[in-house]
Order: C-alpha cells, then sequence, then structure tokens
C-alpha cells in the first residue's frame, strides 16, 4: 500500500493537535475554566456576555428599551452629530466583555481576536458588505513598539478574512504621541485626539471616493473614532463606518 506525503503530513497534524489538547487542554476565553474546544465560553461567562441587540439608534448603534420604528435616531445622535455614518458594536462593555478586551489589550491574547470578530460580525456584516476597505484605529509608533502588537488591527485582520473586504491599515496613520483614554472624561477624550490621525498622501488614492469600515476593541464616547473617521473624510471617504467589539452603555462610563 502506497502512503501519499498528503497522507503522511494529515496524521502528523492529527497527531500534533491530539498532544496539544492532551498538554494544554482548552479554556474559557473568560475565565480559564476548562471548555470542550478552543475559542467558547463556560456557560457561566456565556450568560455574563450581553449582546447588543434591536432595536438600536440607527445611527449610533445604542440600544433602545422598545421599538422605536426603523431609522429612529437616539437623543445623543441627535444632540450632537458624529463625522461617521454608521456605528455598531457587538456587545455591552462589562462583566466578561470587558475581561476579553482587557486580554487581548493588555495581556498579549491574541488567539482572542478571531472569535471576538465573529461576535462582532453578528451585528456588522451590513457594514462590511457595504464597504471597500477595512483599516483599524492605529497606535503611534512609539506605543506600538512598547505594546509589540495593536489589538484593533488583529480584529480588522480577522474580520477582512471572515469578509474578503480589503484590510488597509496603512490608510490612516497616527501623527501625535496621546494620553491613554482610560480616566479621561469625554471633553478631555476629544482634546486628547483632536488632529491626532491624518490619511497619508500616498494613501490618498486608497481612500478618496470609498467606503471605509474602522475596527477598534471599544466604543466608550465615540471620541476616538469621530476623530480617524473626520480625518477619512477630510480625504474623500464617500462614507465611513464604525464596528467595535464592544460598547460602553450609559450607566458604565465610570467603569
Amino acid at each position: 500500500m502506497t502512503i501519499t506525503m498528503s497522507a503522511v503530513n494529515h496524521l502528523m497534524k492529527s497527531v500534533t493537535r491530539t498532544v496539544g489538547s492532551l498538554l494544554f487542554p482548552p479554556t474559557c476565553s473568560g475565565c480559564q475554566r476548562m471548555v470542550g474546544q478552543t475559542g467558547v465560553l463556560c456557560s457561566d461567562c456565556w450568560q455574563d456576555l450581553h449582546f447588543i441587540e434591536q432595536p438600536w439608534c440607527d445611527i449610533l448603534g445604542s440600544p433602545f428599551s422598545r421599538e422605536m420604528g426603523d431609522g429612529i435616531l437616539s437623543a445623543e445622535a441627535i444632540a450632537n452629530p458624529v463625522p461617521f455614518d454608521k456605528a455598531r458594536a457587538a456587545v455591552a462593555y462589562d462583566g466578561v466583555a470587558r475581561r476579553l478586551v482587557q486580554g487581548l489589550k493588555f495581556n498579549d491574547r491574541t488567539d482572542l481576536a478571531p472569535w471576538m470578530a465573529r461576535w462582532m460580525m453578528r451585528v456588522g456584516a451590513e457594514l462590511a458588505a457595504e464597504s471597500d476597505l477595512i483599516v483599524p484605529v492605529p497606535l503611534h509608533r512609539r506605543r506600538f513598539l512598547l505594546r509589540r502588537f495593536n489589538q484593533s488591527a488583529e480584529l480588522a485582520r480577522a474580520i477582512s478574512k471572515m469578509t474578503n473586504v480589503a484590510y488597509r491599515p496603512r490608510a490612516i496613520s497616527r501623527i501625535k504621541v496621546t494620553r491613554q483614554q482610560v480616566g479621561l472624561g469625554t471633553r478631555e477624550r476629544q482634546a486628547n485626539v483632536r488632529g491626532a490621525f491624518k490619511v497619508p498622501d500616498d494613501a490618498d488614492i486608497l481612500v478618496r471616493g470609498n467606503r471605509v469600515l474602522i475596527i477598534d476593541d471599544v466604543y466608550t464616547t465615540g471620541a476616538t473614532v469621530s476623530a480617524v473617521a473626520r480625518s477619512l473624510k477630510r480625504s474623500g471617504a464617500s462614507a465611513v463606518y464604525v464596528l467595535t467589539f464592544a460598547r460602553v452603555l450609559p450607566g458604565t462610563f465610570s467603569a
């Protein structure tokens, strides 16, 4: 009987997966309890993950407590117009969602990004279908060297693979070193990122006339994604959408 190289490679991969699962059994992404397969949550953490569902504000994606009708805007969207066209977030930023974001951002858990991206696509599929390119909120090169990776880029790369929408991280740059937004109020956040982003001259052709989907991990006040959106619109983007994994809902901003 002839054994092909393809069969040998398949056998080796199976052995590797088996040994790996024995040495490193899959654990819950939220609490590290053992689970049946990699990337899933235990039942307790799953119940603690609060998905944002319709009805929601047509622009901000913030949920309404009851059905308001198609195309209805929230009071916030009316009182404070935003420079992007639509924003959506997968989950509320509390409990296990906060632990997932912090794990990705501060604990080098880049393995979480593909799973978080899948949940983002529950609410972002329509935005992705309308977009010509995907850009992550960029880090300044100084912070990138310290952190070694950009959590928003990890999410954006995963979503690009799922949707086949072009991933263009160089379409927008952070040209100003900013303070960490954590702990800042709304006006402080807006001032902190004012003038922080720019479409490089050689990337103008990527943006002009195209629809851009911005990817970030958390939507808090919208100051950062708004600053990115303004730069993209100034460079001729025909539409700008925002998709984040989590969103800080009213009453949880202090957290």
